[in-house]
């Protein structure tokens, strides 16, 4: 497939939209689908790695 041949990329104007009532089913749907997850524990690895990226990012010495 040539770079022609490949759909363009949506803009604002071409794009579909959502209507009011569909954005606020998807989002009870979409919380009502993460509320498990955001309520687990996280690993304490996973926690020490990010710990360990907001010490680079704001230019803090490693612990």
């Amino acid at each position: 497939m040539s770079v022609t041949d490949q759909p363009a990329t949506p803009t604002a104007d071409t794009a579909p939209q959502l209507n009011a009532l569909t954005r606020e089913r998807l989002g009870r749907q979409l919380r009502a689908l993460y509320e498990p997850v955001i309520d687990e524990a996280l690993d304490p690895r996973l926690a020490e790695l990010l710990q360990q990226l907001d010490n680079d990012r704001r230019g803090d010495p490693a612990v």
